[in-house]
């Protein structure tokens, strides 16, 4: 795989005209210089070969060599994740773009001590979206996760994405809570021995989800998933949430 990795839209006749910012990190960052293969990305699984023919840090041009066109893995996740403190949400994103995470969904919940509003809510999730970036360029994932605006939790529960899910789970340390494995092993066994197609995963901010909030998600059809006996970091836990599901899933 190539060491420069490029956003950039479908080329026009063989010819990818990469805008200023783009231009800038691939040739000033990156030191990219003429001749160098780079790899141009669509962000929804395209990916492009080329060339860079033109070097300039305001306006660089790369020639396709070749199209390539990546399957998205088989069970889109939607990361629905309480929007914690700090600049913690940020590592969430970038370790959720890395594992292939489909879509995430910043939540707004009783005990969210974050609160967006207005400009400083796009501000926040233009930032998101560009660490995201970052991190597929980084990894090599050539679709980017789709990052919606923030959204209180009863909204989120009443929305068609969590209607339309095959399978709903939060992660939870109450007790009840089923193991990934075992909420598998019986979708599988209702569905003829496949896996989901798409899950909701939601995961609570610092202090969890309220005993309401938990009600209403288990109201909505939510599984609560134990992820083992200890209690983690909502970073941590939406790292492992993910890892841990997309492990069983793809195997």
């Amino acid at each position: 795989m190539s060491d420069f990795r490029v956003f950039a839209p479908a080329p026009a006749q063989d010819t990818i005209s990469l805008p200023p910012a783009e231009s800038h990190h691939l040739v000033t960052v990156n030191r990219a210089r003429t001749g160098d293969t780079i790899i141009a990305f669509d962000g929804r699984g395209t990916e492009w070969t080329c060339e860079l023919t033109d070097a300039r840090k305001s306006g660089a041009t790369l020639r396709v060599t070749a199209t390539h066109t990546r399957a998205p893995l088989p069970c889109a996740i939607t990361l629905a994740q309480a929007l914690p403190k700090g600049g913690v949400m940020d590592d969430i994103i970038r370790h959720a773009t890395e594992l292939g995470t489909a879509r995430i969904v910043p939540l707004s919940t009783e005990r969210t001590q974050v609160h967006l509003d207005g400009d400083r809510s796009d501000k926040k999730i233009e930032k998101w979206r560009t660490t995201a970036l970052e991190a597929a360029k980084q990894c090599g994932n050539p679709f980017l996760p789709e990052i919606t605006g923030v959204q209180s939790l009863n909204d989120f529960l009443a929305g068609d994405s969590v209607r339309g899910a095959e399978l709903r789970l939060v992660a939870s340390l109450h007790d009840g809570a089923k193991s990934l494995k075992r909420v598998l092993v019986d979708f599988r066994d209702a569905h003829e021995g496949r896996s989901p197609a798409n899950v909701i995963w939601l995961v609570g901010p610092e202090g969890d989800f309220s005993p309401a909030e938990m009600a209403a998600i288990t109201a909505a059809s939510v599984v609560p998933v134990t992820l083992g006996p200890l209690v983690l970091r909502c970073d941590t836990a939406a790292t492992a949430a993910l890892s841990v599901l997309i492990h069983e899933t793809t195997a």
